[in-house]
Formats: structure tokens, sequence, C-alpha cells
């Protein structure tokens, strides 16, 4: 029963996410799975999860992308996904979990300075795409955790709301389609555990029907703040939690 209501608490999140609720709620997918799996196994579970919600958000964000930094990041993210699925691939369980609270912590920090990026005086280089594309490739490979240094490039960038977040939606699917081949490579994608959760499909959908929803209703600086708690709670049950 546990494994039933992470499952489907993280197919709900990630349909929210896709829906328009942000990053911060992309974050828990790995810590929650976590509590009942692997770290290799929550991300190779996740990422076909993930890969049916950027159908419906690719539809719904249609054609508001900014296709030019997604084409500077991508080369370099690929290099990014390659080392992160090798370590993935490699490193003990128990090493994993304490990366992805790192991880998590990290992107915690971030998002309490994020604002203030928009205010600084910046200059384009390409170098900075480059290397935000590598930082989140390793990131999201290891544990779904490559917004950050992605969001804070492009918060420099002086996009509209709407194409910051068609931008987002675009790199983002390149990234989980591009992660696909490697898990299969060091054999941690499983249909089997795929053909398992087939149940907890529909509810990708209802959720980003109700992050549309919610996106205009709720108060966006509350719901963050207490997503930043239940964040930092996440990582230190890694850190204290024994692994499964």
């Amino acid at each position: 029963m546990d494994f039933a209501l992470i499952v489907a608490g993280v197919s709900l999140l990630i349909g929210l996410t896709k829906g328009g609720m942000g990053a911060v709620l992309a974050v828990l997918i790995i810590p929650l799975l976590t509590l009942v799996m692997p770290v290799p196994d929550a991300v190779s579970l996740s990422l076909p999860l993930l890969l049916i919600g950027d159908v419906f958000a690719i539809w719904m964000y249609w054609k508001t992308w900014d296709t030019r930094h997604v084409k500077l990041m991508i080369p370099f993210a690929i290099i990014g996904i390659l080392v992160g699925t090798t370590l993935l691939a490699t490193l003990p369980d128990l090493t994993l979990r304490r990366l992805v609270a790192a991880f998590t912590l990290l992107f915690v920090g971030f998002k309490l300075i994020d604002e203030r990026l928009t205010n600084v005086r910046y200059e384009h280089r390409n170098w900075h795409a480059y290397l935000a594309g590598g930082v989140s490739g390793v990131g999201s490979a290891l544990a779904n955790v490559g917004a950050p240094p992605f969001t804070a490039y492009l918060l420099m960038q002086d996009l509209s709301p709407q194409r910051f977040v068609g931008t987002t939606t675009l790199y983002f699917a390149f990234i989980n389609v591009l992660k696909l081949p490697g898990l299969v490579v060091v054999g941690l994608l499983d249909l089997n555990d795929l053909i398992g959760v087939v149940w907890a499909l529909p509810l990708i959908p209802l959720g980003v029907w109700l992050g549309r929803w919610m996106v205009d209703r709720l108060n966006r600086k509350l719901f963050e703040r207490f997503m930043l708690v239940v964040l930092v709670i996440a990582s230190f049950a890694l850190l204290l939690i024994p692994p499964r």
C-alpha cells in the first residue's frame, strides 16, 4: 500500500508540475520514491512518467519557447547526462541518497535567492549556456534536479513569463528523452516496472488539469515556501532513514 500511495502521489505531482505549478514539485519526486525503493530504481521509474507528462506540457505550451537557448544548452547537457547516468549506475545507494539530499537542499537555497537574479546586470555569453546545460544534465540524470542551473541561466535572459515556461517545457522534454537511452544501456530501465504502474498513468493528465486550474488561484509565494519546507524535511529523511 505504501508503494501504491507513493506512486499515485508522484504521478499526480508530475501532472501538477507539467501543468505549471513549477520545479519545486518536480524536485520532490525522487525523494518521495526513495522512501519505497533505491535511488536508481526511483530515477528509472520516474522517467517514463515524466515523458508522459511532457507530452501534455508540450501540447499546452506549443511554440511558446525560445529555441536559441535550448540549442546552446543541449550539447553540453548530453555530456552531463552521460556523467550523471554513469554515477547513477555505479555509486552505492547510500551515496546516491546523500547526493539527492544535497541536490535538493541546493535547490532550496537557489529558490531563496532566484528573484535577485533578475535584478543583476548581465551580459550574455554562450559559455554560460554551456555550463548551465552541463550541470543541469548531471543533476537531471542523477536525481531529477536539473532545474536550478537551467533556471538561473534563463532568469538572466529577460524572457516573458510565457516564453520562460515554454522554453523550460521544451528543454526538459528533450532532457528526459535524452536520458532514456542511457538508462537502457546501463540496465536500469525495466519495462516490467512501468507495466506495474500503468494504473497510475491517468493521474498525470488529471494533475496537469489541476495544475492549470491552481496556477491562477493559489498564492504562489505561500505555496512555494510551504513546499520548500517539505523539501528540507524530505532531504533530512534521505539522510537519516536507512536505504530500503
